[in-house]
């Protein structure tokens, strides 16, 4: 067991060494050439709360290794010498909160602050911000607890009476009772025997647990749509490739269109910021500024896929070879990431939305694989949980682009701002907690008696106010609504084109 453990040890050593390093090159190849050479704070920020992110989900796993490192242990205390999970999932929640609620908000006020003003001016003002939404979030979250903090158990009365020790057993499933007692065996007993027991969770409970409820919103939504968006969009955009390289007349008159839109948008771009200048930031500025945005991000998507069609240089077949294999990675990806999705679903229903489930389904094969190899259930175990906040992310890229009323911060490689990476982490952070939970609920077999469901077990599923959440599966079951609808959607549109937009004109 001692060499279990100090292996353990070495590889949840490594595994953060390596996140480390894999976050260090995103920031890197992702960030805007604008951002080169400074912003470093925001810089710092992006890379903690993405290790924070990519290390919680690899806990779950490491915790299931965790137990099964002094599952034959045959001393009393054996897992006391294991790593103390329940401490490191604690200290984990508490970073994650406050990355997102405190210094992940101030790093983007700061960052958005205006650059005419002085160091010193924009970081009170970004303190300034961020301590008015701390002290609102901390008032709606203590007049809550003093509220309705309380956590119902629902639990049954039994009781038996007592006889003297007989000669000979006789009971059986049908009368396990002892002197014809009714209430001394769960499922014989009458509904009467029910009872609640109340009491008042803990504040640092309570905060984890409303926390995980609107990280539950943001991925039963983006991870509905994510999981079957994710596959899909790589299959579609396989479909939807360019089959041939165009002459060069036509790239001569896609240019020239681009350089025309360019022109426009440059022109509406100094328009504005004339009119911040002036003073005068109201809501069509801002209205404008997105639609701007959102102008932009398509003609530079435009001019990529020009670049594709039309390769230059003395690579230029080079460069069409390697994207007409980057297409076929994309339907090779897809199509195992839809394997991957329909998996997932067929387990919901299966596992989770069923009562009693029909088969333990993803469980069993976890646990069959650890029997091939010790690890080997535990890091197909981690995949799943990776490829779950892997569709959030997606869900929430593609819900940012077809929403109105969701602020536009996509990722593009080599053209993301400091802005858009802090807000896509927040996201990733605030939705990871509920990934965690959903995983250990979905994996309740096979993950049994660790330590991530001590902390989301019946507390949070018996939340007043709240519980009736999961006691209906009304996250699972719109998890599964989400998925079904965004599956039609691509289905009926994802293989059509985008067309080219028209003339760009700002709203007056």
């Amino acid at each position: 067991m001692g060499d279990f453990n100090l292996a353990l040890v070495i590889v949840a050593i490594i595994l953060v060494v390596v996140v480390f390093i894999f976050n260090v090159y995103l920031l890197v190849n992702y960030q805007h050439p604008d951002d080169k050479n400074q912003a470093y704070f925001p810089k710092f920020v992006v890379v903690l709360g993405l290790s924070v992110a990519a290390i919680s989900i690899l806990m779950l796993p490491a915790d299931v290794a965790n137990r099964q490192a002094c599952r034959h242990a045959i001393y009393n205390g054996a897992c006391n010498l294991t790593l103390p999970m329940k401490d490191l999932w604690l200290a984990v929640y508490i970073l994650d909160a406050v990355l997102v609620f405190l210094i992940i908000p101030f790093a983007m006020f700061y960052y958005e602050g205006d650059q005419d003003k002085t160091v010193g001016k924009r970081i009170g003002s970004a303190m300034l911000w961020v301590g008015v939404s701390a002290v609102v979030c901390g008032l709606v979250l203590g007049i809550l607890y003093g509220l309705v903090g309380k956590v119902d158990f629902t639990v049954r009365h039994l009781s038996s009476s007592t006889a003297a020790f007989p000669s000979s057993f006789s009971y059986s499933s049908g009368e396990p009772c002892i002197s014809g007692s009714k209430q001394c065996a769960a499922y014989t007993a009458n509904a009467a025997s029910e009872k609640t027991w109340t009491m008042r969770t803990t504040f640092p409970e309570y905060a984890v647990a409303l926390i995980t409820i609107v990280g539950s919103v943001l991925f039963t939504i983006f991870g509905g749509v994510g999981i079957a968006c994710l596959p899909l969009s790589l299959i579609f955009a396989f479909v939807r490739r360019p089959k041939a390289v165009i002459t060069r007349s036509q790239y001569i008159k896609e240019a020239t269109e681009l350089g025309k839109k360019a022109k426009e948008l440059k022109k509406a771009a100094d328009a504005l910021h004339q009119e911040e200048r002036s003073g005068s930031k109201g809501r069509k500025w801002r209205k404008n500024v997105k639609a701007v945005e959102k102008e932009l991000l398509q003609l530079e998507e435009d001019v990529k896929l020009l670049e594709e069609v039309y390769p230059q240089g003395e690579q230029a077949e080079t460069s069409w070879a390697m994207t007409v294999l980057g297409y076929l990675a994309k339907l090779v990806l897809g199509v195992l990431g839809l394997i991957v999705s329909v998996a997932w679903v067929a387990h919901i229903v299966i596992y989770l939305l069923i009562s009693p489930p029909l088969s333990p389904f993803l469980n069993e094969v976890f646990i069959k694989l650890d029997d091939i190899w010790g690890l080997l259930g535990t890091v197909a175990f981690a995949f799943f949980c990776f490829y779950l906040l892997i569709a959030v992310i997606a869900g929430a890229m593609m819900l940012g682009m077809k929403l109105v009323f969701i602020t536009i911060h996509p990722m593009k490689w080599g053209a993301t701002l400091m802005n858009s990476f802090l807000f896509n982490v927040g996201l990733i952070l605030l939705s990871s907690i509920s990934v965690i939970q959903f995983c250990s609920t979905a994996f309740a077999y096979y993950a049994q008696a660790t330590a991530a469901q001590e902390i989301f077990g019946h507390t949070l599923e018996s939340l007043r106010g709240i519980r009736f959440l999961y006691k209906y599966n009304v996250f699972q079951i719109a998890f599964i609504i989400l998925a079904g609808l965004t599956f039609v959607y691509y289905a009926a549109f994802g293989w059509r084109r985008k067309k080219p937009s028209g003339r760009f004109q700002l709203s007056s």
